[in-house]
């Protein structure tokens, strides 16, 4: 082996993990609370209730500084595939090309052809023309995500493709192409992770607002809104990755027994708690395991037979420790999510959440832990996926740009020096507006629609608008 692209290749796959983990924080929180908005300005509309107005200028702030965030970070991606991996845009780009091409002309132009009435056209359209754009604005999201889940999905389990004279990938049926067997229950699964990070999120910051008093009726509204969506979303989420888990161990049998640290085929596989995968010596090192129950999950069945590493050649395995771990990581904090919508939800019925302080600290300290979850279980399906970038037909080493290494590590340490630049300038002004909260006050005068109650105020609005 070329000691030199080898280096090369691991370098580009590092830069790119770098991009995409940046990247996949500020489309996870838009689509969340692109969401929660739509829910909040209905129930403005439908109650006339200040309160909800206030908790939407106050998030849409935050949605918009991320958005922006989002669509800069993302063109990224964008190169970097083809400066990265040029032979993979040279190969299939007659079937990846298209499906981006789709997100950028139906979702990309959606979002941003409303985004700007739904930022700035706050009491200067109607209402229901707002909360129009707002939804068309969190449609557009959903949309994106759905083209991007589809393009890995068709790269997880390739189908409806043939392959050309000249050695090219081209789409053979599209439908097969975009709807691969894999593209539903992984796009359903991303969204929810999308949905359970901003709840948590959101409730982070209510918590927060609460512990320093900050408009408490607003932050009590917001808090118990979200801990009851936790209670409802997290369960449906594992259900799904359920779902997920069943379609891996059927199309990639080797990624599952990475994630299960299996190295022998087997009926009745543990479920390992805790382990060490050793990939060198071809063992799990220290396993605390429940038994059968990796059977029971992947194939329900008590005594069903998993495949094991060892059926694989050692080069076509996937990095087996961080497979292992990331998609425990994942797990464990999904369950810590369902515990503390179980928990939170009692205190709302009992009616002592202010009064636990502690759990209140816990809400925000675990704001951030679903982007952990969410970039956990993205490693776990990427890196499960090596050596291929297509699974079963493309070798990522064989796809990356003939270059030397020190370019790509020079490019890279250029490209993370930015990327902390532009992420501490985010969570500088993100803790800014938090800091500052929601101010009802401010928009003291607003009633239901869009005018203004005090007639200075009016006169002053429409000489704006002239």
């Amino acid at each position: 082996m070329d000691l030199s692209i080898f280096d090369t290749a691991l370098l580009s796959r590092i830069q790119f993990a770098v991009s995409i983990t940046f990247h996949i924080i500020f489309p996870t929180l838009n689509i969340g609370l692109g969401l929660f908005l739509v829910i909040m300005e209905s129930l403005w509309l439908k109650t006339k209730n200040p309160i909800y107005y206030t908790i939407c200028r106050f998030w849409t702030k935050i949605f918009a500084l991320t958005f922006g965030m989002g669509v800069v970070s993302g063109l990224v991606l964008s190169y970097q595939i083809g400066t990265n991996f040029p032979g993979l845009t040279d190969v299939a780009g007659g079937v990846l090309g298209a499906l981006f091409a789709y997100e950028v002309l139906t979702a990309f132009f959606l979002e941003a052809g409303f985004l700007g009435i739904m930022l700035f056209g706050w009491q200067r359209v109607h209402p229901n023309l707002h909360l129009a754009s707002t939804f068309l604005v969190f449609f557009g999201t959903v949309v994106s995500a759905f083209w991007i889940m589809s393009a890995n999905s068709w790269m997880q389990y390739p189908t409806g493709y043939s392959l050309s004279a000249d050695g090219q990938y081209i789409a053979e049926n599209w439908f097969e192409v975009i709807f691969n067997p894999t593209v539903i229950p992984r796009y359903f699964h991303m969204m929810m992770a999308s949905l359970v990070t901003t709840v948590f999120f959101i409730a982070g910051v209510a918590a927060w607002h609460i512990r320093k008093n900050i408009e408490l009726e607003l932050s009590r509204k917001t808090l118990k809104f979200c801990i009851i969506a936790a209670l409802i979303l997290t369960p449906i989420q594992i259900g799904i990755g359920d779902w997920v888990g069943i379609k891996v161990y059927q199309n990639q049998p080797i990624k599952t027994a990475a994630i299960e640290g299996l190295w022998e085929t087997q009926k009745g596989a543990p479920l390992l708690l805790f382990g060490w995968p050793d990939q060198e010596n071809e063992i799990t090192h220290y396993e605390i395991g429940i038994p059968k129950l990796a059977s029971l999950i992947n194939t329900h069945s008590w005594e069903g037979e998993m495949m094991g590493l060892k059926e694989a050649p050692k080069e076509d395995r996937p990095p087996v420790w961080i497979t292992f771990w990331t998609f425990r990581v994942m797990v464990g904090l999904g369950m810590l999510f369902l515990g503390l919508g179980l928990l939170g939800t009692y205190f709302i019925f009992r009616k002592t959440l202010e009064n636990h302080t502690w759990y209140l600290k816990v809400l925000t300290l675990s704001a951030p832990l679903g982007f952990i979850a969410t970039i956990a279980g993205w490693f776990t399906a990427e890196i499960g996926r090596q050596p291929w970038v297509v699974y079963g037909l493309l070798r990522t080493n064989d796809m990356v740009a003939i270059v030397p290494s020190y370019k790509v590590a020079f490019s890279l340490l250029v490209l993370s020096l930015v990327y902390f630049i532009i992420f501490a300038a985010y969570l500088f002004y993100l803790f800014y507006t938090i800091r500052k909260g929601p101010n009802q006050e401010e928009h003291a005068h607003v009633i239901f629609g869009y005018m203004p109650v005090d007639e200075q105020i009016e006169e002053e609005m429409i000489e704006q608008m002239r």
